[in-house]
Order: structure tokens, then C-alpha cells, then sequence
């Protein structure tokens, strides 16, 4: 019996030394993008992220550059300035004297500021809405929303509904038509759908009503993604220019200045009434190349001073209402 019992035990080791060894990751092991990195992949990320960084960069330091540099500079170099030479203000001081592109500074940020304000209640309050269970229509209104992103009336029906109201020449006419956007609708109640319902259970419990359970616990709750999305409509404001092409194309003094930047680096001419009405001819104190780069710089200079107090919610607000795992 004991003889039988060995040879089957060596039977068994003999089979077990025989099958391929499989290693299995531990239960603490990290997943094989979380490894740390050899030398040539860290090599690979520095120069794909220096690459992105250089088509970032350079062209924002040659605008710059370009917009600060005299007519000699900019006839030495046969264009666009690369390396520092022969500085000069000239082109800002120009520019910031023209009535018209002050006129149309205050213009983009009135319409900016308001249709920013606008939108975002607008797509708060409905975003709210939609998120309650208990809100009478919601559902039907949310399809209603969803298939307006598929299916538009158009450039033409949207011009006679904006005319017919009396909207040509008029500023608001620069904000009503593009107030909301259904996508930023659907974001923002994707994040109010995920709001601790312990929280408004213990609200209601303390006498609040809707109001003031979206005042004093979904907005604070949802500081991240409110401020992405009022990036999103504040940006979309300010580089907006097509609808003043519809709406108000020959009032010049009404222009915002996306349209003045369209109508200068564009076009090439200057504005009606301006100063710079004969710029680029001989006479010109400022090469009309480096005028032309400083009204683009006027133009970044708002966003570059917005988005770094944006930036640290901008990663939680973009990934908002994704899939999670």
C-alpha cells in the first residue's frame, strides 16, 4: 500500500513539473501603463510634449514679437519677426488710439459678460430641472433638447426668426441666438444628477425648497463643472464674429472685436472713420503687419488672463459624466 501511495505521488509531481509555469499578477500589482517607464519611453514623452509645446508657443512668440517691432524690422525680415529687433510700442499706441477698436474692446466684453451671465443661468436652471426625477416633463423635454442637437432649422430660418423680432443692428441679436447649447445643458445635468441625495434629503427635512437647495447645495457642490462651462459659453462669446456678419454688417460702430480682427489681418483694409484708414501705405508710422499682430494680441490677452483661474477645475470639469469603471 505505501509503495502504491509513493508512486502515485510521483506520478503527480511528475505532471505538475511538466505543465508551463503561469505567473499571475499579485493582488497589489499595478497594471502594465502604471509600470514605470524605461529610459527610450521617457525619451519619446519629452519630445512629443517639447513638440506640442513648440507649435503652442512659437507662434504666440513671433504674433508677439512681430506686433512690438518697428517697420524696419519688419521689412529686414520680409514678414513675420522671428528674433528680436529694432522694439517698438508704436503698434499698440495706434491701436488703442483708434475710437473704433475701443469702441469694439467694450463691445466684446459687454457681450461677452452678459451672454455669459445669461447662458449660464439659462443652463442652470434647465439643467436642474431636468436632473429632479420628480419635475413634471422632464423626460419629453429632455428629448426635445437631445434631438435639436441633431436636427437645426438653419443659417436662413434662424436670420428671418432673428430679423422678424427686430433684432438686425441690434446687440442682442449677438447673444439670443447662440444662448444656449444643449450639449453644456446635458453636462451640467449629468453632474446634478450625481448629487448626494443625502444632502437635499437633509435640506428639505430643514424647511428648504428648490431655490435654495440650488443655491446652497448643488452650485457649491458643483463649483468645477459650473466653471468649465462658463469658460466654454465665455469663449464662444468673444471669438463670436459670424453673427455680427449677418446681423449687423454695416455698423461699424457697433462691430465687436473679433469682427475688427476679421476686418484688419482679413481684409487688410482699415475701418471706416479710423485713423488707420490709410494704413499700409508709405506714410504709415507702423508697418501694417505689426498692426494687424497687435490687434491679435488684444485679442488672446482676455483668455490668457480667464483661464489660469479656470484651469484647476477644468480637468474635473471636462471629465464630468464620464464612464466610470
Amino acid at each position: 500500500m505505501t509503495n502504491t501511495s509513493t508512486i502515485e505521488r510521483s506520478r503527480v509531481v511528475s505532471r505538475t513539473s511538466a505543465a508551463p509555469v503561469v505567473r499571475r499578477r499579485s493582488r497589489g500589482g499595478r497594471p502594465a501603463w502604471e509600470e514605470p517607464s524605461t529610459p527610450v519611453g521617457q525619451a519619446a514623452k519629452g519630445l512629443t510634449l517639447g513638440g506640442v509645446l513648440a507649435v503652442i508657443v512659437v507662434p504666440l512668440w513671433i504674433i508677439v514679437l512681430t506686433s512690438v517691432s518697428s517697420p524696419g524690422a519688419v521689412n529686414r525680415a520680409g514678414g513675420l519677426v522671428i528674433w528680436p529687433d529694432g522694439l517698438s510700442l508704436q503698434a499698440y499706441r495706434e491701436m488703442l488710439g483708434d475710437s473704433t477698436v475701443r469702441t469694439a474692446l467694450l463691445v466684446s466684453l459687454g457681450v461677452t459678460v452678459v451672454g455669459t451671465a445669461l447662458s449660464m443661468v439659462v443652463s442652470v436652471l434647465c439643467a436642474y430641472g431636468l436632473s429632479r426625477s420628480r419635475s413634471l416633463g422632464h423626460r419629453f423635454i429632455l428629448l426635445l433638447l437631445i434631438i435639436t442637437m441633431f436636427v437645426g432649422g438653419g443659417m436662413i430660418p434662424t436670420f428671418l426668426v432673428v430679423t422678424g423680432l427686430g433684432g438686425y443692428n441690434q446687440y442682442w441679436a449677438l447673444i439670443l441666438p447662440s444662448a444656449v447649447s444643449v450639449f453644456n445643458i446635458l453636462v451640467l445635468r449629468s453632474f446634478y444628477s450625481s448629487t448626494s441625495g443625502e444632502l437635499i434629503d437633509a435640506a428639505r427635512a430643514d424647511g428648504a425648497g428648490d431655490w435654495r437647495i440650488l443655491w446652497s447645495v448643488v452650485l457649491p457642490t458643483s463649483r468645477a463643472v459650473t466653471a468649465v462651462i462658463a469658460l466654454f459659453y465665455g469663449v464662444g462669446y468673444w471669438n463670436s464674429f459670424f453673427n455680427v456678419m449677418l446681423y449687423m454688417p454695416t455698423e461699424s460702430e457697433k462691430w465687436p472685436l473679433q469682427y475688427v480682427l476679421l476686418t484688419y489681418v482679413n481684409r487688410g483694409v482699415g475701418l471706416p472713420g479710423s485713423v488707420n484708414s490709410g494704413f499700409g501705405s508709405a506714410n504709415a508710422q507702423t508697418a501694417p503687419l505689426s498692426l494687424q499682430m497687435a490687434v491679435v494680441v488684444l485679442t488672446l490677452v482676455p483668455l490668457l488672463i480667464v483661464y489660469p483661474f479656470v484651469q484647476k477645475h477644468f480637468r474635473t470639469g471636462v471629465l464630468t459624466g464620464a464612464i466610470k469603471g
